[in-house]
């Protein structure tokens, strides 16, 4: 991690404290912006441990309430961003607060919170972040209805995907949370319209809505494959069913004639040693005149009787759990979390 990584401002910044503990705070905070988007747990203990070194510096505890915002931790996010304005006087995180507000299932102050920074007629970008926070508060109130009113005014007033045009990131991203709403109201026709429309001004799919798309398509495919396998499985099983009950001649209304069968039907010692599948077994000692034992062997079953009777030692039962256990030796060391 280069210190030199940092804004110029943040170095300028640290350089009150002294050399060595800047250097760390440095690492820090470059350790905590580069795990950001991909570990941001972990870019939270770092911002943490920068914090330990250097509370009273702004850009570390924007550092600290940026990647708890991202790792989920609403309240601390809120408590170091509200410390960060008080210090700097930037009010640029007026619309995370608001959210962290709304995340904590306090929507009346989201509200509250956003009303006030509209009033100071806020930039473009912090325009848009507003909206969908104040639309997203009155969807947890329930009214959805106004929640809709909030974006089709921030969308140019009666919106339609056909009006969408070129549109640039934040008008795509108000136009993603409009469609969701639709289809969360179970305007489901509409929303594809929209979402359709979002996907193609979206080539390089900054909204997610296309992968969303390919995630549905692959869905169904996945389920007609499923579908038609059963369906294939089913037939199989009908037709070998259907077989296994054919005959090779007509049954019903057969009349035979009893001599007939008396001169057909063979001596019974001879009809005894001549059935198949019936065979004179003798196991332990003991003859089985009619045993008939399909697939498995007298031998077979003769062990098994030699098992029960103790004569055998049972089958030895493996533990398998050894496997996934380290070897002797060879522990793996633990791994260290961010110190100085």
């Amino acid at each position: 991690m280069d210190p030199r990584d940092l804004d110029q401002s943040v170095r300028s910044a640290l350089r009150g404290l002294d050399s060595r503990n800047a250097d760390t705070v440095a690492r820090h905070l470059v350790a905590a912006g580069g795990l950001l988007d991909d570990e941001p747990e972990l870019a939270l203990e770092h911002a943490r441990a920068a914090r330990d070194r250097a509370s009273r510096i702004a850009a570390v505890r924007e550092a600290v309430g940026v990647a708890a915002y991202h790792a989920g931790d609403y309240a601390e996010a809120a408590r170091e961003l509200r410390a960060y304005a008080r210090m700097s006087g930037d009010d640029s995180y007026r619309a995370v607060l608001a959210d962290c507000e709304r995340a904590l299932e306090r929507p009346e102050n989201a509200l509250r919170l956003v009303q006030e920074a509209l009033a100071t007629q806020p930039g473009d970008e912090e325009l848009v972040e507003l909206r969908l926070v104040e639309a997203g508060a009155r969807q947890d109130l329930g009214e959805t209805a106004a929640a809709a009113l909030v974006l089709e005014a921030a969308l140019g007033g009666r919106p339609t995907p056909a009006t969408l045009g070129n549109p640039d990131l934040g008008q795509l991203r108000l136009a993603t949370a409009y469609a969701e709403l639709l289809d969360a109201r179970g305007e489901e026709e509409l929303a594809g319209e929209w979402f359709a429309a979002i996907a193609a001004a979206d080539p390089d799919d900054l909204t997610g809505v296309a992968a969303l798309f390919a995630d549905e398509d692959g869905d169904e495919d996945e389920a007609t494959d499923e579908t038609e396998a059963t369906d294939e499985t089913e037939a199989t099983d009908e037709t070998e069913a259907t077989d296994g009950l054919a005959v090779d001649g007509p049954v019903a209304d057969a009349e035979v004639d009893e001599d007939q069968l008396d001169a057909e039907e063979p001596p019974a010692e001879v009809a005894e040693a001549d059935r198949p599948g019936v065979a004179a077994a003798e196991i332990g000692g003991v003859e089985f005149a009619d045993a008939d034992f399909g697939d498995v062997s007298a031998d077979d079953i003769e062990a098994e009787v030699a098992e029960l009777l103790g004569e055998t030692p049972p089958p030895v039962e493996r533990d398998h759990t050894r496997l996934f256990q380290e070897a002797p030796g060879h522990d793996v060391p633990e791994q260290e979390s961010p110190t100085d």
